[in-house]
């Protein structure tokens, strides 16, 4: 790469920090009272005024460069634990700085860049030290005293090369250290040449207005490079803790290219020889050891874990892969299901690697979209950004787990807010298409659909939720549906597989039937299987409240319509004229049952019907076709009332039972018979006979998924048909001995809420 003179010239004097705040990058959005306010200082001049008390020059900063400080330290950041993001960056900067400049530049030392932090609970001090490319006397009048100057962007701007990715692009990050310090001081000695044996030190408080930059003596600071001492203030001592600064490093800088150590005590365990125990050792006898704890002091580096993402996939083996997984999502005992690692190219650069993990993440088990649940890690350039971009990763993938890292997101200059843009949107759309990618490899995995299973058992209600919330990619997420079925046994059943196993007549139908319930159990007692069933129908088990708002939004499969068989009309039962004349003349002999049924229920269903399809059951409940299934009448009733409303408005129009009854079935022929014996009689008025038109009623709902609105009436009812020998059996009714026991049973039976 050659290199002109002029950049040159410019590199040799570029700042090793992102100092001072540079101008706003364009589409960051702020309060226009802080954008106005940096845009004001920027343009104002500098008030200079010098004393020279022996090597010490004071200086006055910008005008109004209180009002920026007041807003850089209560305005831009959130969270005041930034400031050691911001001040490693610019360290990483500055070694980054002298690394590339080493390649034009005579460098005679041969220290390696690295990072070291000191807190000092003596002074109340925490340093962090770089061996970086230093500063002069100007630098730092240029870059530290000057709001709206960065030396970073200017040494981006000198290079004009996008292969060199600096950190600091923002220009405040060295203000951040206000956050936690009343007093700062910077003492650098810079590389270039005519200023290495010169050591300067910069000063300033808090909102003090001034600094000053002392000559300090050369062994102030031994080697080429940046020293930053924060005077931490009295609220923020706990950034003495080693723990501390440990655990936002790991946070932040976990990924940092250069070495970042921290000073601390260190207890460790040695054998010794235990002179007590050996003082009565005979002689040719072991010498006895004892273990003892020894404490040093001393820098241990911290960021051993390397950015893996942003080596070619094809150099990274799986074990790779899984430790940088483990490590860095804290899953010591789960092995990811899938992973993929790619590049993003085009019109935004990223790197990524996502996975799907083995097993259900803990704090997801007790919330399927928990807050504390971060599981896209995002980076610019290294550094830990934030892990709470909703917009990054839509919720139905909350259970995805990944790194992200690009050099051209838009952040906002307390790098925290990541603006509204079209990158973020080509990103999202990128990491939902590779994670449908992962889906699809375990699904095609070869283990008899074992891996897939596993994962659906897992993951596969954030796959209902992606339909209901995301209707670009309903389609996608569809052949992914598992459910049981009337013809799958135990076994899963795709939406594809049931296809494949339609029946002709189904296939001219182009529907696909459902029944909704609460469990699988309850959900294949419906009537409604047993309908399809006599037609060699299957039939979808919808078991869970989720499924059928799922299949409402999905609504259709390809080219065949998703049906829920315990609607009425959901399939033609007289297709056929033999059928049709079957029924019309079913319906013919039981008029008078239908009309008695439609006036003893009235409150409970809109009218009754005559179904051939019913085999075994007396009497089915269905809804009307735009009714609500019992299953979502529930849940809907649940959410009312957790809500602190009472009762759902508009229930009763979204209720439309009808009882469908079946004609051959001994008890609908055995009620027909006493409707027509009575005749035009009036009201049959016999207790028993209506309890047992109510019992009818029960059990075609309860089987329906409906529930009893009073067990203990529906019980005593029960009981009390018993009690007095009321069988029914092959048509025949005997009555009991007890019959002149003409107490009236009260009636009170299920009700379609």
């Amino acid at each position: 790469m050659k290199i002109s003179p002029l950049a040159i010239l410019a590199l040799t004097s570029a700042s090793a920090y992102a100092f001072a705040p540079t101008a706003f990058r364009s589409g960051v959005t702020r309060s226009s009272s802080i954008a106005q306010s940096i845009r004001h200082v920027a343009r104002g001049k500098t008030s200079l005024s010098m004393s020279a008390v022996e090597a010490e020059e004071t200086y006055e900063f910008q005008a109004e460069v209180g009002r920026v400080m007041d807003i850089i330290i209560n305005s831009l950041y959130s969270d005041r634990d930034v400031f050691l993001r911001e001040l490693v960056s610019n360290a990483a900067d500055a070694c980054d700085k002298r690394r590339f400049l080493g390649l034009t530049v005579e460098d005679s030392t041969e220290e390696k860049p690295s990072i070291k932090i000191f807190p000092d609970p003596i002074t109340n001090t925490l340093t962090i030290e770089d061996t970086g490319v230093g500063l002069t006397r100007d630098e730092m009048q240029k870059n530290l005293g000057r709001i709206a100057q960065s030396g970073t962007k200017a040494f981006m701007e000198a290079m004009d090369s996008k292969d060199l990715n600096l950190i600091g692009q923002f220009g405040v990050g060295f203000y951040s250290g206000f956050l936690v310090a009343d007093k700062m001081e910077v003492i650098s000695r810079s590389m270039n040449a005519s200023s290495k044996d010169e050591v300067f030190k910069w000063t300033s408080v808090a909102n003090g207005g001034s600094y000053s930059i002392t000559q300090m003596p050369e062994d102030s600071i031994e080697h080429v490079g940046t020293k930053i001492v924060l005077h931490l203030r009295d609220d923020a001592s706990d950034y003495l803790e080693s723990s501390k600064i440990e655990s936002l490093l790991q946070k932040y800088s976990e990924f940092i290219e250069f070495p970042i150590s921290v000073f601390k005590e260190k207890t460790e365990y040695k054998q010794v020889p235990d002179e007590e125990a050996n003082a009565k050792l005979e002689e040719g006898e072991e010498p006895k050891m004892k273990t003892v704890p020894i404490k040093e002091k001393g820098y241990e580096q911290l960021n051993n874990q390397k950015p893996i993402w942003l080596r070619s996939p094809s150099e990274v083996t799986e074990e790779e892969y899984t430790e940088f997984y483990k490590a860095a999502f804290k899953s010591g005992y789960d092995d990811p299901m899938a992973k993929t690692h790619f590049v993003l190219e085009g019109q935004i650069e990223a790197r990524a690697i996502l996975y799907i993990p083995g097993m259900l993440p803990y704090e997801l088990s007790k919330d399927m979209f928990a807050e504390d649940s971060r599981n896209i890690r995002l980076y610019v350039r290294r550094v830990f950004i934030n892990d709470k971009f909703e917009e990054l990763m839509p919720r139905w993938l909350k259970f995805v787990r990944g790194v992200v890292d690009s050099n051209d997101l838009p952040l906002n200059v307390g790098r925290e807010i990541l603006q509204q843009s079209k990158a973020l949107k080509i990103i999202n759309k990128r990491l939902v298409r590779k994670s449908l990618d992962m889906v699809r490899e375990i699904e095609s995995a070869d283990d008899d659909g074992a891996s897939y299973i596993s994962f659906w058992n897992s993951f596969g209600k954030y796959l209902k939720v992606g339909i209901v919330e995301d209707d670009e990619y309903k389609n996608d997420l569809a052949p992914f549906l598992r459910f049981f079925s009337s013809k799958s046994g135990e076994e899963y059943t795709s939406l594809d597989k049931y296809i494949e196993g339609l029946t002709d007549e189904q296939k001219e139908d182009k529907k696909i039937y459902y029944v909704t319930g609460e469990g699988l159990d309850k959900t294949k007692m419906s009537p409604s299987v047993e309908k399809l069933a006599r037609k060699n129908y299957e039939v979808l088990f919808m078991t869970e409240p989720l499924d059928e708002i799922m299949i409402e939004t999905l609504s259709k499969y390809k080219d065949f319509k998703l049906t829920d068989a315990s609607k009425d009309g959901a399939f033609d039962d007289d297709k056929d004229e033999v059928s049709k004349k079957e029924k019309e003349e079913a319906t013919e002999a039981l008029s008078d049952l239908i009309d008695y049924l439609e006036m003893e229920l009235s409150e409970k269903v809109k009218s009754v019907k005559v179904s051939n399809l019913l085999s075994e059951s007396p009497a089915a409940v269905v809804q009307g076709a735009y009714g609500m299934s019992p299953t979502m009448q529930r849940y809907m009733q649940m959410q009312t009332v957790a809500m602190g409303e009472g009762s759902l408005p508009g229930m009763g129009s979204m209720n439309q039972a009808v009882l469908e009854i079946n004609p051959s079935h001994p008890v609908i022929e055995e009620l027909n018979s006493i409707v027509k014996a009575n005749g035009t009689s009036g009201p049959i008025e016999d207790p028993i006979f209506k309890n047992k038109v109510t019992l009818l009623y029960d059990v075609a709902a309860m089987t329906s998924g409906y529930e009893v609105s009073d067990p203990a009436a529906f019980a005593k009812r029960v009981i009390s048909l018993m009690s007095n020998d009321v069988t029914v059996s092959d048509a025949v009714v005997e009555d009991s001995a007890n019959s002149d026991d003409d107490d009236e049973v009260k009636t009170v039976s299920a009700e379609v809420m």
